[in-house]
């Protein structure tokens, strides 16, 4: 059954168990979730959620392949452009808004949708995790921060090894911005991430469909992604962040700008630093894919067959509809 009816199928069902639906669409990064969620928002009526952490962020267009304002002027979009770069955003702030925004949807009768590839985010909503209450701690932060800058990543990820193995098993050392927050909140609650994320029933019918594709292919797009967002302006958008922003912002030090800003330092040549985002992207989709995987109610299709659905019928003269044969091939 194409994807499309499957999810139709899904709103019908959903329909007798008393609950409100909740569609997600999710995979590793340039897998092509921004296209086959414009068609099937279309189809059902529904409405999008960002779930990717850095589109939060206003300013950073280019490196987080945020969807243009034309195609949001079509399909609503939330959870995009609402935070400065230097404005803290937390866990528990976007699963508290993300759920804001699914409430007023249903209340208008539309269908909210899920989309994107922070696991975590799309994981608060779907398990309804029970978020520690522990806001940042600026001094804790502080400290924290400057351990990194004179011991490195590895030592902070020594400590939390210690306080939370299993928080340390999950968070890449160079994952800074998380790995941080782990021990911020350990520190503070004295209890590990793990005691304090609780679940609880998710009040909403889930349908989650995740978008696979062969190492090789999933590669390449990632490859030639990097290469039209070089020739697009990343550099330009990076330098203008730069100039205002501190570089060590967790907004600042995401994949892509980190890398150009590396270059704007002097630190590498332009064609060092796209080499590197190239490769630091293929290892993110990978730890992305492997965090997706643990979840086996997700329903799993293949980038090719999604592919063939969505372009049916398209034509680049509409707006909406060449987005999506453009995202086919960059997203």
């Amino acid at each position: 059954m194409p994807t499309i009816e499957r999810a139709r199928t899904f709103l019908l069902e959903a329909e007798k168990t008393g609950k409100k639906p909740l569609i997600v669409i999710l995979g590793p990064t340039a897998s092509g979730k921004t296209a086959i969620s414009l068609k099937l928002a279309l189809e059902v009526d529904g409405e999008i959620i960002s779930t990717d952490s850095r589109q939060i962020y206003r300013y950073m267009d280019l490196g987080t392949d945020k969807i243009s304002k034309k195609i949001r002027e079509k399909v609503k979009h939330h959870m995009i452009d609402i935070r400065d770069p230097d404005q803290s955003y937390s866990l528990a702030d976007f699963q508290r808004e993300a759920n804001r925004v699914i409430n007023d949807i249903h209340r208008r009768n539309k269908v909210p949708m899920l989309v994107g590839g922070t696991g975590l985010y799309i994981s608060s909503i779907v398990n309804n995790y029970q978020l520690p209450s522990a806001p940042p701690d600026p001094k804790i932060r502080e400290e924290l921060e400057q351990e990194l800058e004179k011991d490195g990543a590895q030592a902070l990820h020594k400590m939390l090894e210690e306080l939370d193995p299993l928080a340390a098993s999950k968070i890449h050392p160079n994952n800074h911005r998380y790995l941080i927050r782990a021990l911020e909140i350990n520190l503070t609650t004295q209890k590990t991430t793990d005691e304090q994320k609780k679940t609880k029933e998710c009040p909403y019918e889930v349908f989650q469909i995740g978008i696979n594709w062969p190492n090789e292919v999933l590669f390449d797009r990632i490859n030639r992604r990097v290469g039209e967002q070089i020739e697009d302006g990343l550099v330009e958008e990076t330098q203008s962040l730069y100039n205002r922003y501190d570089k060590k912002l967790p907004s600042m030090t995401g994949l892509g700008y980190k890398q150009i800003v590396q270059y704007l330092d002097g630190d590498l040549t332009l064609e060092e630093a796209a080499d590197l985002i190239r490769k630091e992207t293929r290892e993110y989709a990978r730890r992305q894919r492997t965090w997706f995987k643990r979840d086996q109610s997700i329903y799993w299709v293949s980038g090719e067959q999604l592919a063939k659905e969505i372009t049916k019928g398209l034509t680049q003269d509409d707006a909406v509809g060449g987005a999506q044969i453009n995202q086919i091939n960059e997203d």
